[in-house]
């Protein structure tokens, strides 16, 4: 995919929302910020609260209504935010028959969800659109770098947390996930695709296996496990941003994390205070990292 194009001056901000948390936190900083922005809701996916306040509803996959839309309210910038469910190759091919881009159709319907985001984004800027990013548009809501909140890692911690970003590192060429679970040199878990708290289940599954027998015959976990969560090279921040909230702090601590290292500036904190607060709760580190090995 080429490189994103900058916003024109005079486009219209809008804030396509998809379910979860996310987007009406998008929407609240947006608010904080006093920036215009007109919200367009993915039926079956965006909150009650968000569908309130929105301009317009589309079904996910009417790509005609969606530039219909766009372009009615003038150029625009498009910022995707919150999840949907993949929908299959057929109903992709299906709903997309209209245009004539049959690489941004293949794009849509084979491969990875990094692929089918980017067939997306591109259908938008044939069209005369732009997408920007939540980084982009609402930088209060990233990981800031060090220590957050009231638990420092020790010299244990950090040995994992640096063998997490070699992991992640390594394989960030690849189209798997973003985060992996570390106990010191030990690599517990890799996420997939079936996201972080499956993979923290997964972890918290083998947290339960005789690793080591102290002399006595007694069993003994893992020291210094950690959740290490990155960014991959080259990865499109604009529609697949690493993030954590209050539920993935629980199910780091349920899998035996003794922390949680994110990427700073590039990781969203949802429901920062509530994310925080479960953290030092449960006496786990939260901590914000630089990129690289």
């Amino acid at each position: 995919m080429s490189a994103p194009r900058a916003a024109r001056p005079d486009a219209r901000l809008v804030l396509v929302a998809g379910a979860g948390r996310l987007p009406e936190q998008v929407a609240h900083s947006l608010d904080r910020a006093g920036r215009a922005f007109k919200v367009l809701a993915l039926r079956g996916f965006t909150d009650h609260a968000l569908r309130a306040r929105a301009d317009a509803t589309v079904d996910l996959l009417d790509i005609g209504e969606t530039l219909r839309i766009l372009e009615g309210w003038g150029p625009a910038t498009v910022v995707p935010a919150g999840g949907v469910a993949r929908p299959s190759p057929a109903a992709i091919l299906n709903a997309a028959a209209a245009f004539r881009n049959r690489v941004a159709l293949r794009n849509l319907a084979d491969g990875g969800d990094d692929r089918l985001l980017r067939g997306a984004l591109a259908l938008l800027e044939e069209n005369g659109h732009t997408v920007c990013g939540v980084h982009e548009v609402a930088p209060d809501l990233l990981s800031p770098a060090g220590t957050i909140g009231g638990h420092r890692p020790d010299a244990a911690g950090e040995a994992s947390i640096a063998t997490g970003r070699a992991v992640l590192a390594a394989l960030s060429s690849f189209d798997v996930g973003q985060a992996v679970v570390v106990a010191a040199d030990r690599v517990l878990a890799v996420e997939g695709p079936e996201g972080t708290d499956r993979m923290l289940a997964r972890a918290r599954a083998l947290a339960r296996k005789p690793w080591d027998l102290l002399p006595w015959g007694r069993m003994r976990s893992l020291p210094a496990t950690v959740l290490v969560k990155c960014a991959k090279d080259g990865q499109d921040l604009r529609i697949d941003l690493p993030a954590i909230g209050p539920r993935t702090v629980r199910n780091a601590a349920a899998a035996g994390c003794v922390g949680l290292a994110v990427e700073a500036g590039r990781t969203l904190l949802i429901d920062r205070p509530e994310t925080i607060a479960e953290a030092d709760r449960l006496g786990l580190f939260l901590i914000g990292i630089g990129v690289g090995p």
